[in-house]
């Protein structure tokens, strides 16, 4: 599917035009006044309860994942196509079998 508006270039005046027009002909998303912009209140004091247990919820889960005591390091690394094809035609974990003959390699 092609995007009637690509976002590679800038857009004419006529497609601003158009899209603005599409965006206020919306039934389900009309735009907000500047009245109801200034009546908005924050999210936790409309709905206290829901916003409690967001945040329990949060808290629970903890700060995500645990720290790896020895990180892999990004590289880029350059090698001859039949190498990465030969590792690759081996299965999905070619990363791992390729670390490993490098583990190897290096007496580690």
């Amino acid at each position: 599917m092609t995007a009637k508006f690509a976002s590679r270039r800038p857009l004419t005046e006529d497609e601003e035009a158009e899209i603005q027009r599409m965006i206020a002909s919306d039934p389900d998303a009309p735009e907000a006044s500047d009245a109801e912009i200034a009546e908005a209140r924050p999210f936790a004091a409309v709905f206290p309860e829901m916003a409690a247990s967001i945040d329990r919820e949060i808290a629970r889960r903890g700060p995500g994942r645990p720290p790896v005591e020895s990180p892999k390091v990004a590289v880029t690394i350059r090698v001859e196509p039949e190498v990465l094809q030969r590792f690759q035609a081996q299965g999905k974990d070619w990363r791992s079998r390729m670390t490993e003959a490098l583990r190897k390699a290096a007496g580690l």
